[in-house]
């Protein structure tokens, strides 16, 4: 119970650093440089859930969450994987937030997540994020160092 609430408390922070980003924070990057994905290349959801469905919707094809409020859903998957969905006030799908941890054979590889490969780093990590602005979210894969390794996928609305 405790290193699941560990994984929750770094899930939550991992997303609460991605929100706190706003499109300006990247204006000095050269945007010519950066390839503009399109959308058909990775994923655009997750269990058939989306950013921009309804409360209602997530639910009623996910079933009962874990631990539910206004605001976000927490669901498990057994020991390795769980997902939380993100709403805003108008009860809708801001952000996805899927975790796996343990056993990483089901974890999903980035080329699949993104539409293409995330080069490790030499100590084994891995961080990428692409944006789909004519979708209107941004998708990030992230792999903790291994052996111990977590892959936290995000989806945010842009």
């Amino acid at each position: 119970m405790y290193l699941l609430k560990v994984k929750l408390v770094f899930t939550a922070l991992i997303v609460l650093v991605c929100v706190s980003f706003t499109p300006g924070d990247y204006a000095n990057l050269a945007s010519a440089a950066i390839p503009q994905p399109t959308p058909g290349k990775g994923l655009t959801e997750y269990r058939g859930v989306s950013i921009g469905m309804a409360t209602d919707a997530v639910r009623g094809k996910l079933g009962n969450p874990k631990d539910k409020s206004d605001a976000m859903d927490l669901y498990m998957y057994g020991d390795t994987e769980s997902a939380q969905f993100y709403y805003d006030a108008s009860k809708s799908v801001t952000a996805i937030m899927i975790t796996y941890s343990g056993d990483l054979k089901n974890a999903p590889l980035p080329k699949y997540v993104l539409g293409e490969d995330a080069e490790a780093r030499p100590d084994g990590g891995i961080f990428k994020l692409v944006r789909f602005p004519k979708a209107g979210f941004w998708i990030s894969y992230n792999r903790t160092v291994p052996p111990d390794s977590i892959v936290n996928i995000a989806f945010q609305k842009m």
